[in-house]
């Protein structure tokens, strides 16, 4: 009984941390019987916290909502780990973030042991995340809709707005949140299309669970995200030749728009950009170019008009900067 306390918070942490536990997998990490956790269940119970279970050989246990907030236990590395997550959350691309965000983390600072206390005010002081402007806002509510519809296998209902159509209902069986370049990401099954699908979080609004279990499909979530991205036909779009492996030119690029590299030999390469505006595609272009000679194999009209205009801006700057230069020593000569 001297390790009752702990034991019973130890046990609401592993019922905290995902959907449902059978009662051998509780045992087992809490490294008591079967009978020991049932009536740890039935002590959590009696304290008020909502702990449901089910028979026979399907049977578990899983913490329901009620009305009182269990304790959260974290480890050293977890409390860091959250602190950091804080500072991130307050410049990421989740709406009104900011202000929450802080105070959780004062809240934080507040109830962790006092050997954690100067690691974690070295965190909040020393680091903060500054927002990127005109990044699209993501509604907290929404995304908190779609984790616990990923948590709990539950398929999910949201209108989704395209880059160019109305939008549209969709019910899609959620596999996880991923975030790219200040972005967030639902990679999810879509029957309906029998097929993998990514939505971008900020175009979706009114989430909801269905309350219908489905069973998860196996993904690999961030190889599948870069890979739709890579591959996506966008408005603009520009196909060049460049003088540099290809392995150079693949490891030059990690923002969102990603190129799809095709080897022409050992030190050439052909690459194929596409992106919602030109100025996205011309940042790329300029990066190939810093890595040798290239030709512009096809590009859209309005693509080529700022690839071509900006280098003649550029050419024509640089010229005049030499003839200035030219002309200074010159000067300097004849004194």
């Amino acid at each position: 009984m001297r390790d009752l306390p702990g034991r019973l918070l130890r046990l609401l942490s592993l019922l905290q941390s995902r959907r449902e536990w059978s009662g051998r997998e509780l045992a087992d990490r809490l490294g008591v019987t079967e009978r020991t956790v049932r009536r740890d269940v039935e002590r959590l119970r009696a304290l008020d916290y909502p702990v449901a279970g089910t028979t026979g050989t399907a049977g578990g246990y899983r913490l329901g909502s009620g009305t009182h907030l269990p304790p959260l236990q974290l480890d050293d590395d977890e409390a860091i780990a959250v602190a950091v997550s804080l500072v991130g959350a307050a410049g990421g691309g989740v709406s009104g973030m900011a202000d929450s965000s802080m105070s959780a983390l004062a809240k934080l600072e507040q109830v962790l042991p006092a050997r954690l206390r100067p690691q974690l005010a070295a965190v909040g002081s020393a680091a903060e995340a500054i927002p990127r402007p005109g990044l699209p806002q993501v509604d907290p509510g929404v995304l908190a809709v779609l984790a616990r519809c990923c948590r709990n296998h539950e398929i999910v209902a949201f209108d989704y707005a395209g880059r160019s159509r109305e939008p549209t209902r969709r019910r899609v069986e959620p596999h996880q949140l991923l975030t790219l370049a200040w972005r967030w990401y639902l990679l999810a099954f879509d029957p309906d299309r029998d097929d993998w699908r990514t939505f971008r979080v900020d175009r979706i609004s009114s989430a909801a669970s269905v309350l219908h279990r489905f069973t998860p499909r196996v993904v690999d979530g961030p190889t599948y995200l870069v890979e739709s991205l890579m591959s996506a036909q966008y408005q603009y779009s520009v196909e060049v030749t460049v003088e540099a492996a290809a392995a150079e030119v693949t490891s030059t690029f990690e923002g969102v728009v990603r190129g799809i590299v095709t080897p022409v030999g050992d030190s050439s390469c052909k690459v194929r950009f596409s992106a919602d505006t030109p100025g996205m595609l011309l940042t790329q272009v300029a990066a190939l170019a810093a890595l040798g000679p290239l030709t512009v194999d096809h590009a859209t009209p309005e693509t080529a008009a700022l690839i071509s205009g900006v280098g003649e801006r550029l050419a024509r700057a640089f010229a005049l900067g030499n003839d200035q230069a030219d002309s200074e020593g010159d000067d300097t000569e004849r004194e």
